[in-house]
Order: structure tokens, then sequence, then C-alpha cells
């Protein structure tokens, strides 16, 4: 046993991180709790109890990682979205609260109960198995390019008990039949290959191909608005996650491909995250 307290030990933690995160406190206590396997209400409880020799030591390593800037999701291996546990791996994106936002928007959709429904570029599978959790008879497909994330969201399906999503690998809409889609959900590369952000924070550890387009971003987006049409039923919608400032050009693409009742959705922060948009019925 060694003679550093929990408290002690959060004080230290936090103090090594707090130059490469302005959430130093959050990630010392998430760190400990994941090496503890205990809840929070613990570091309250117990901030006098003295650290296990071996905890002491793998804390610290991890704390060291975090301090270089590697994100936590990828030193404990895992991140919450929509209430749901999820692995994570460099491999791909880590899911991000903003992305519920495009999943609030599909829930809210009068579909059929046995709904068609496509996400394209999965990655960990966070917005496609969310969407299952809630409607558990909707037909969803998931797609990414990447071998890896497709392996990885197949973990993801299986732990989370949600065998009815079929996971493929291909370019966007490369490995599917003609198929006619209630819904199309897309959280795509967005970023413009020269934002000076991407050597900042978390996504310096991310794969760029899931970041980055060219055409200030919007090439992928583009491309999803375009091909959509021959994949989307009568009056079946797309929605699309894009950048804060990309909603007038995202916007516009929709209207050049003859899409109507086009909308942008704010996030939880008030900026513009997601826009929307419905094939017309015929």
């Amino acid at each position: 046993m060694t003679d550093v307290t929990v408290a002690q030990a959060l004080a230290w933690a936090q103090q090594q991180v707090a130059a490469q995160s302005d959430s130093a406190k959050l990630d010392a206590q998430v760190l400990l709790l994941h090496l503890l396997k205990k809840p929070k209400s613990y570091l309250y409880a117990w901030s006098d109890a003295l650290l296990d020799d071996t905890i002491w030591h793998q804390f610290q390593q991890l704390v060291m990682r975090r301090s270089k800037g590697e994100p936590i999701a990828h030193i404990t291996g895992m991140r919450e979205f929509w209430s749901l546990p999820f692995y994570v791996n460099p491999s791909t994106l880590i899911p991000r609260p903003d992305t519920e936002t495009l999943v609030d928007y599909a829930l809210s959709l009068s579909l059929p109960a046995n709904a068609k429904v496509l996400d394209l570029g999965t990655g960990t599978g966070a917005i496609a198995l969310a969407l299952a959790s809630e409607r558990p008879t909707w037909r969803i497909t998931a797609v990414d390019y990447s071998h890896d994330a497709v392996a990885l969201a197949t973990k993801n399906r299986d732990q989370l008990g949600l065998p009815q999503v079929e996971i493929v690998q291909g370019s966007w809409f490369t490995p599917l039949p003609a198929s006619q889609f209630d819904l199309i959900v897309s959280n795509p590369p967005y970023i413009d290959p020269d934002d000076p952000h991407l050597s900042q924070g978390d996504v310096r550890f991310e794969p760029l191909s899931a970041l980055v387009a060219p055409e200030q971003g919007l090439a992928d987006i583009r491309h999803i608005v375009s091909q959509g049409r021959q994949f989307l039923s009568s009056g079946g919608h797309l929605a699309l996650e894009h950048g804060y400032d990309q909603a007038e050009a995202v916007q516009r693409i929709f209207a050049e491909m003859a899409y109507i009742n086009i909308l942008t959705i704010k996030d939880m922060a008030g900026c513009d995250r997601v826009t929307v948009a419905q094939w017309p019925s015929f």
C-alpha cells in the first residue's frame, strides 16, 4: 500500500494534465475510476483511502499519457454515447455529444415501424446502434470504408446485443444493392484539410480520413447528397452532420440536388450542426 490517498492522487493528476485539457479535474476522476472500477461517489466517500501500489503505478502511467494529449477515450478504450457504452480505438472518430443531435432528429421522424435506415461512415457504430436501441424493429444498415472500423462497430453491436443492425464494408453507397431507404444518416468527414484545429485537441489522435474532405470539407457531403437520390424512397429523409459554419453551403447543395423541406438543426451548444432534407414524393 502507498502513502498516497485518493484525494492526493487526483490533485496530482489534475495538475499534470491541466496544460493539455480544459477538463483536468474530470479527466483525473475518469482515469482513476477506470482503474478502481468504482462509482464516482467513491472518490468523495473514500477520499482519504490509500491507493494500492499497483493502482498508483498504473494511474501515473495513464495520467502521463493524458498529459501528452492522448484522448481519454483512447486511454480507457470506452466512450459513452446516447447513454450506451462504446468501445473506441484510434481507427475511428470518438463519438461526441454533438452527434446526438442527429440521433434526436432521426427518432423524431414518423417512419414506418419496419423502416429501412442507412448509416454511412458508421465508425464505432454509434449512430446506427443508438437508433437500433430505441427502434428495435427498424432495419438498419451501417457502412464504413475502414475494415478496422467495421470490426469495431461489429464488436459494439455484439456487446450491446443489437444483432438486427447489418454492418458492411465499402465506400459510401458502393456495397449496397439498389435499395430504397426511408432514412439515410451520416456524420461524414467535413473539415477543411487546412483547418488549424486539426493540430489541436483529440483530433490529433483520430484518423484524418474520417475528419477531412476536399472542397473546404464539402466533397463527401456533396457525394452523399447526390448519390442519396438513388437510394432514398419517395419522401425519404437525409440527415447530415457538418461543421458549425457550413449550414448555408450544405443547404445550397441540397437545393441544387432538388431536395425539399431543407432545415438546419442546432446542437446543444447552439451551433448549426445537422442539416436535413427530404426527397420529394412522386
